[in-house]
């Protein structure tokens, strides 16, 4: 089975399911500090830096990962913290194109 962070993105428009709340579970067991919301429906991370130099340079590199991918976070940047949000809002829930994007978002930071 490949990796998260060495899959693809879908395109993924409405009629597609929303995970469950276990299958959101399984997957977050594949990533390291990501935190699922109560209602299952997002995951986040928040990746601390030295400086604020640095969370641009993660931020930027991520946009440049979200562009290829299709599919983009929802962001808050601070002066050495950044918290990167997954959720599919086409389908008003998580999908593994989250998870995808979650891992290769971990790949950058490491």
């Amino acid at each position: 089975m490949k990796e998260l962070s060495d899959k693809h993105c879908k395109a993924c428009e409405g009629g597609v399911g929303k995970l469950s709340a276990k299958e959101a579970d399984f997957l977050l067991k594949k990533l390291e500090n990501w935190e699922l919301n109560q209602d299952a429906t997002e995951i986040q991370c928040t990746y601390a830096f030295k400086n604020y130099y640095h969370v641009m340079a993660f931020v930027n590199a991520l946009a440049y990962i979200s562009h290829k991918e299709n599919h983009h976070p929802d962001l808050t940047v601070s002066y050495n913290r950044c918290v990167v949000r997954y959720s599919t809002h086409a389908i008003g829930g998580l999908s593994e194109n989250d998870f995808i994007c979650a891992a290769k978002a971990d790949a950058l930071y490491k």
